[in-house]
């Protein structure tokens, strides 16, 4: 008996199923095409018009019957072709597959580039030490790299023969220039005199001279000169004060002209570095404003502006970089740091539409314009930017139109379905 009970539910519940369906693709049903009753009226009018037999009357009249009845026909096809085609969908089936609807308007567009960037050292910060003579490495204070030097600290203290050599002949020439006299001490003429002196001071300024390309300070050099004796050391001093993040040289080690001891960096100010799409560089300038944020600071905002926007596109990722300047003198910001940026841009007064109000067929994009009691116009547009969930209208549209912002795909489905839309 159950299984009897439980057939004749079945039956029962797939003849209303199908009783439904029927009745929602009828006349009667959510979606039905606008009726093209009045267009065909007129038509049916003119052929009417045409069928009537013309009462005899002269060549002229019949003419101008003729001329009039062509004009007939012509206004006939021209409304027939303009008529756009429609969509209908009575209010409850909007309200069943929630239609909604938005007014076309003119509106200030902001938009909002969001991008990951990452912390790096301020190239014009980095200062690399080197040494210019041949020497071996007598003292290092500055052992280990991480190490904070403050600028003017010894990094290290070099032994160099030939350094030496040219501090000695530095002080020999020095004393023959203090004398005034020829070295043998006979007395010549005032003539002679200043020309010997002449002489000694050009070779005492090109010794002193020497010695400042060594790197050799105007300090060191007076104490030279005060004591008479060559440093044996020369001492290399940090150029800048920052962290070292390189250290080649070693306690003991032969030296070379040019060889880099230590590389160091100042990081009172970092670099934040962006990769920005290819289809959003158009809208990057410099000196446009940004907010920072990282992990490490939950809250806490860095406002910059971007400084330089690189002229060259990667081709693996279709990125270009863009950089902005931080401020780091309190050391929060630690290099290869990841960080939030987002910049955004005023882009004026545009005319506007939701996004979801706009179908993007591939190629062309189509908006189903709200006619009133029901109907839906297909239309095609053209898009400009985009911002805030707004994309900018082109044309196709006027301020004021409404527009379906909603359930745009099953009226689009409704309209292939019905051809309105190929």
């Amino acid at each position: 008996m159950n299984k009897k009970n439980s057939m004749i539910m079945v039956v029962l519940f797939l003849f209303v199923g199908a009783a439904l369906i029927i009745g929602l693709s009828g006349k009667g049903g959510f979606f039905r095409e606008k009726p093209p009753e009045p267009i065909e009226q007129v038509v049916t009018e003119n052929q009417e018009q045409q069928v009537l037999p013309a009462e005899p009357e002269t060549g002229g009249d019949s003419a101008s019957s003729a001329e009039q009845s062509s004009l007939d026909n012509a206004h006939t096809a021209s409304v027939t072709e303009e008529e756009p085609l429609t969509v209908e969908i009575p209010e409850e089936g909007q309200r069943v597959i929630g239609v909604k609807t938005a007014v076309v308007v003119e509106k200030t567009l902001n938009k909002n580039i969001r991008t990951v960037g990452r912390v790096e050292y301020d190239e014009r910060r980095i200062a690399t030490v080197n040494t210019k003579i041949e020497g071996w490495i007598e003292r290092l204070p500055v052992n280990y790299t991480g190490r904070y030097v403050k600028k003017g600290e010894t990094l290290a203290e070099i032994y160099s023969p030939e350094l030496v050599a040219s501090q000695q002949e530095y002080l020999n020439i020095l004393k023959w220039s203090q004398q005034g006299s020829s070295p043998g001490g006979v007395e010549e003429n005032s003539v002679m005199n200043r020309m010997l002196a002449q002489d000694a001071e050009h070779l005492r300024q090109a010794a002193r001279q020497r010695l400042r390309f060594w790197d050799i300070t105007e300090a060191q050099i007076r104490k030279i000169e005060q004591t008479g004796s060559p440093l044996r050391t020369l001492a290399i001093f940090s150029p800048v004060s920052g962290y070292v993040v390189q250290k080649s040289a070693l306690q003991g080690m032969k030296v070379q002209p040019g060889e880099k001891l230590f590389d160091l960096v100042d990081t009172s100010t970092v670099w934040v570095v962006s990769d920005i799409y290819e289809h959003e560089l158009a809208s990057i300038r410099t000196g446009q404003k940004a907010e920072i944020t990282v992990a490490s600071m939950p809250g806490k905002v860095f406002s910059a502006a971007i400084e330089y926007v690189s002229p060259i596109l990667a081709g693996e990722t279709r990125t270009a970089k863009i950089r902005f300047t931080l401020d780091n003198r309190a050391g929060d910001l630690k290099p290869q740091m990841f960080a939030n940026v987002e910049i955004k841009i005023g882009l004026g007064s545009r005319l506007v539409v939701p996004d979801s109000a706009v179908i993007n067929t591939g190629s062309r994009q189509l908006v189903y314009v709200d006619k009133g009691d029901g109907y839906f116009e297909p239309r095609e547009v053209k898009l400009g930017v985009k911002g805030e969930g707004m994309s900018e209208i082109l044309s196709g549209l006027k301020a004021g139109e409404k527009v379906a912002s909603a359930a745009t795909f099953l009226i689009d489905s409704e309209a292939r379905l019905k051809g309105v839309v190929k």
